[in-house]
Protein backbone atom coordinates (compact mmCIF):
# COMPACT_ATOMS: atom_id res chain seq x y z
CA UNK A 1 0.00 0.00 0.00
CA UNK A 2 1.33 3.46 -0.57
CA UNK A 3 2.39 5.98 1.95
CA UNK A 4 -0.23 8.49 0.21
CA UNK A 5 -2.88 5.79 0.40
CA UNK A 6 -2.25 5.09 4.08
CA UNK A 7 -3.77 6.84 6.70
CA UNK A 8 -2.37 7.37 10.64
CA UNK A 9 -6.00 5.53 11.95
CA UNK A 10 -5.07 2.71 9.71
CA UNK A 11 -1.39 2.47 10.79
CA UNK A 12 -2.85 2.58 14.30
CA UNK A 13 -5.61 -0.08 14.41
CA UNK A 14 -3.29 -2.36 12.61
CA UNK A 15 -0.55 -1.62 15.03
CA UNK A 16 -3.43 -2.59 17.93
CA UNK A 17 -3.68 -5.95 16.60
CA UNK A 18 0.00 -6.37 16.13
CA UNK A 19 0.43 -5.84 19.97
CA UNK A 20 -2.47 -8.04 20.75
CA UNK A 21 -0.71 -10.66 18.95
CA UNK A 22 2.86 -10.18 19.36
CA UNK A 23 3.40 -8.03 22.50
CA UNK A 24 5.31 -4.39 22.17
CA UNK A 25 8.53 -6.59 21.88
CA UNK A 26 6.98 -8.22 18.85
CA UNK A 27 6.00 -4.92 17.61
CA UNK A 28 8.30 -3.58 14.65
CA UNK A 29 7.65 -1.30 11.72
CA UNK A 30 8.49 -3.98 9.01
CA UNK A 31 5.98 -6.61 10.42
CA UNK A 32 3.31 -3.41 10.44
CA UNK A 33 4.47 -2.11 7.02
CA UNK A 34 3.73 -6.59 6.04
CA UNK A 35 0.50 -6.31 7.17
CA UNK A 36 -0.56 -3.13 5.88
CA UNK A 37 0.78 -4.55 2.55
CA UNK A 38 3.26 -1.31 2.36
CA UNK A 39 7.01 -0.81 2.78
CA UNK A 40 8.42 0.16 6.51
CA UNK A 41 9.63 3.68 5.09
CA UNK A 42 5.75 4.26 4.22
CA UNK A 43 4.63 3.91 7.81
CA UNK A 44 7.39 6.81 9.20
CA UNK A 45 5.09 9.15 6.95
CA UNK A 46 2.63 9.09 9.73
CA UNK A 47 4.59 7.52 13.09
CA UNK A 48 7.75 8.95 13.70
CA UNK A 49 8.94 5.78 15.82
CA UNK A 50 7.91 2.61 17.05
CA UNK A 51 7.65 4.56 20.64
CA UNK A 52 5.43 7.10 19.10
CA UNK A 53 3.45 4.19 17.72
CA UNK A 54 2.86 2.68 20.75
CA UNK A 55 1.98 5.53 22.23
CA UNK A 56 -0.96 6.11 19.76
CA UNK A 57 -1.70 2.28 19.62
CA UNK A 58 -2.16 3.05 23.77
CA UNK A 59 -4.51 5.76 23.75
CA UNK A 60 -6.55 4.18 20.84
CA UNK A 61 -7.54 1.74 22.94
CA UNK A 62 -9.12 3.74 26.05
CA UNK A 63 -12.02 4.78 23.68
CA UNK A 64 -13.11 1.21 23.79
CA UNK A 65 -14.26 1.65 27.41
CA UNK A 66 -18.27 2.80 27.55
CA UNK A 67 -19.11 5.75 29.67
CA UNK A 68 -22.07 6.05 31.55
CA UNK A 69 -24.78 8.42 31.62
CA UNK A 70 -24.33 10.39 35.12
CA UNK A 71 -27.71 11.85 34.60
CA UNK A 72 -29.24 7.83 34.45
CA UNK A 73 -26.74 5.86 36.57
CA UNK A 74 -26.15 6.07 40.21
CA UNK A 75 -22.71 6.97 41.12
CA UNK A 76 -21.73 3.15 42.45
CA UNK A 77 -23.16 1.63 39.38
CA UNK A 78 -21.18 3.80 37.15
CA UNK A 79 -18.13 3.84 39.12
CA UNK A 80 -18.54 -0.22 38.51
CA UNK A 81 -19.34 0.59 35.10
CA UNK A 82 -16.36 1.56 34.30
CA UNK A 83 -13.95 -0.08 36.33
CA UNK A 84 -15.33 -3.55 34.43
CA UNK A 85 -14.79 -1.58 31.33
CA UNK A 86 -11.08 -0.71 32.00
CA UNK A 87 -10.82 -4.61 33.36
CA UNK A 88 -12.38 -5.99 30.52
CA UNK A 89 -10.35 -3.31 28.27
CA UNK A 90 -6.96 -4.23 29.68
CA UNK A 91 -7.81 -7.90 29.21
CA UNK A 92 -8.10 -7.23 25.58
CA UNK A 93 -4.84 -5.37 25.70
CA UNK A 94 -2.53 -7.10 27.52
CA UNK A 95 0.14 -5.23 26.24
CA UNK A 96 -1.26 -2.36 27.26
CA UNK A 97 -0.15 -2.70 30.96
CA UNK A 98 4.15 -3.25 30.36
CA UNK A 99 3.58 -0.36 28.08
CA UNK A 100 2.88 1.45 30.75
CA UNK A 101 5.82 0.75 32.69
CA UNK A 102 8.32 1.61 29.71
CA UNK A 103 6.24 4.63 28.09
CA UNK A 104 4.38 7.65 28.60
CA UNK A 105 0.56 7.24 27.93
CA UNK A 106 -1.55 9.46 27.98
CA UNK A 107 -3.42 11.53 24.98
CA UNK A 108 -7.26 12.21 24.51
CA UNK A 109 -8.38 8.81 24.62
CA UNK A 110 -7.17 8.82 28.27
CA UNK A 111 -7.96 11.88 28.44
CA UNK A 112 -11.78 11.52 28.06
CA UNK A 113 -11.81 8.20 29.85
CA UNK A 114 -10.52 10.39 33.04
CA UNK A 115 -12.64 13.24 32.89
CA UNK A 116 -15.63 11.19 33.27
CA UNK A 117 -14.30 9.10 35.74
CA UNK A 118 -13.90 12.08 37.74
CA UNK A 119 -17.22 13.38 36.97
CA UNK A 120 -17.77 10.10 38.55
CA UNK A 121 -16.73 10.78 42.06
CA UNK A 122 -17.45 14.45 41.83
CA UNK A 123 -21.29 13.14 41.53
CA UNK A 124 -20.75 11.05 44.15
CA UNK A 125 -20.02 13.61 46.54
CA UNK A 126 -16.51 14.22 46.89
CA UNK A 127 -14.89 17.17 46.39
CA UNK A 128 -11.25 18.80 45.01
CA UNK A 129 -8.48 15.91 45.93
CA UNK A 130 -10.67 13.64 47.62
CA UNK A 131 -12.45 12.82 43.90
CA UNK A 132 -9.29 12.46 42.37
CA UNK A 133 -7.88 9.80 45.58
CA UNK A 134 -11.58 8.19 45.18
CA UNK A 135 -10.83 7.98 41.69
CA UNK A 136 -6.96 6.77 41.83
CA UNK A 137 -7.90 4.31 44.31
CA UNK A 138 -10.36 2.27 42.42
CA UNK A 139 -8.36 2.31 38.87
CA UNK A 140 -5.36 1.51 41.31
CA UNK A 141 -6.75 -1.75 42.24
CA UNK A 142 -8.96 -2.73 38.43
CA UNK A 143 -4.63 -2.11 37.34
CA UNK A 144 -3.20 -4.25 40.10
CA UNK A 145 -6.09 -7.25 38.99
CA UNK A 146 -5.85 -6.90 35.56
CA UNK A 147 -1.81 -7.26 36.08
CA UNK A 148 -1.67 -11.11 36.58
CA UNK A 149 -3.91 -11.82 33.80
CA UNK A 150 -1.65 -9.48 31.55
CA UNK A 151 1.34 -10.84 32.53
CA UNK A 152 0.54 -14.29 31.69
CA UNK A 153 -0.53 -12.90 28.26
CA UNK A 154 2.81 -11.10 27.53
CA UNK A 155 4.80 -14.79 28.91
CA UNK A 156 2.45 -16.37 26.18
CA UNK A 157 3.17 -14.37 23.49
CA UNK A 158 6.72 -14.29 24.48
CA UNK A 159 6.71 -17.85 24.00
CA UNK A 160 5.03 -17.93 20.48
CA UNK A 161 7.50 -15.75 19.53
CA UNK A 162 10.06 -17.32 20.31
CA UNK A 163 9.09 -21.20 19.58
CA UNK A 164 8.73 -22.66 22.57
CA UNK A 165 5.91 -24.86 23.62
CA UNK A 166 3.47 -22.85 25.54
CA UNK A 167 1.43 -25.66 26.50
CA UNK A 168 4.04 -28.00 27.79
CA UNK A 169 5.74 -24.57 29.65
CA UNK A 170 2.87 -23.78 30.99
CA UNK A 171 1.51 -27.15 32.97
CA UNK A 172 5.47 -27.42 34.17
CA UNK A 173 5.26 -23.50 34.71
CA UNK A 174 1.26 -24.54 37.29
CA UNK A 175 3.14 -27.79 38.10
CA UNK A 176 6.21 -26.40 39.88
CA UNK A 177 4.18 -23.14 41.58
CA UNK A 178 1.30 -26.10 42.72
CA UNK A 179 4.84 -28.48 44.27
CA UNK A 180 5.95 -25.33 46.09
CA UNK A 181 2.86 -24.07 47.17
CA UNK A 182 1.97 -27.53 48.84
CA UNK A 183 5.04 -27.10 51.44
CA UNK A 184 3.03 -24.21 52.55
CA UNK A 185 -0.24 -25.39 55.53
CA UNK A 186 -2.70 -22.46 54.64
CA UNK A 187 -1.89 -21.99 51.24
CA UNK A 188 -2.28 -26.03 50.88
CA UNK A 189 -5.65 -25.47 52.31
CA UNK A 190 -6.77 -22.84 50.78
CA UNK A 191 -5.79 -23.99 47.30
CA UNK A 192 -8.01 -27.29 47.74
CA UNK A 193 -10.85 -25.15 49.13
CA UNK A 194 -11.16 -22.42 46.09
CA UNK A 195 -10.17 -24.69 43.32
CA UNK A 196 -12.51 -23.91 39.88
CA UNK A 197 -13.50 -20.68 41.42
CA UNK A 198 -13.31 -17.87 38.30
CA UNK A 199 -10.48 -15.32 38.89
CA UNK A 200 -13.52 -12.54 37.95
CA UNK A 201 -14.53 -12.90 41.41
CA UNK A 202 -11.52 -11.23 43.07
CA UNK A 203 -12.74 -8.27 41.09
CA UNK A 204 -16.15 -8.26 41.85
CA UNK A 205 -15.17 -9.01 45.90
CA UNK A 206 -12.57 -5.94 45.56
CA UNK A 207 -14.83 -3.41 43.97
CA UNK A 208 -17.80 -4.30 46.39
CA UNK A 209 -15.02 -3.74 49.29
CA UNK A 210 -13.41 -0.28 48.40
CA UNK A 211 -16.66 1.42 47.45
CA UNK A 212 -18.50 0.36 50.42
CA UNK A 213 -15.61 2.20 51.94
CA UNK A 214 -15.54 5.17 49.88
CA UNK A 215 -19.09 5.66 50.58
CA UNK A 216 -18.69 5.08 54.42
CA UNK A 217 -16.25 8.17 53.81
CA UNK A 218 -18.86 9.77 52.03
CA UNK A 219 -21.10 9.88 54.72
CA UNK A 220 -18.61 10.72 57.63
CA UNK A 221 -18.06 13.80 55.70
CA UNK A 222 -21.79 14.66 55.84
CA UNK A 223 -22.32 13.49 58.84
Amino acid sequence: MPRETLTKEQIVQTAVELLDSDGVEGLSMRQLGSRLNSAATAVYWHVKSKDDLVVLAADAVWAEIELPDLDETPWRAAATAMAKGLYAMILRHPWLVPAMSTHLLYGPGKSRHDDHLLAVYQAAGFTGQGAERAMKTVFTFVLGTALGVASEAAWRSRLRRTGGDEQEQARELVARATEIAMRFPRLRAHTAAHQGEEPGLDLEFGLRTILNGLQAELDIQEA
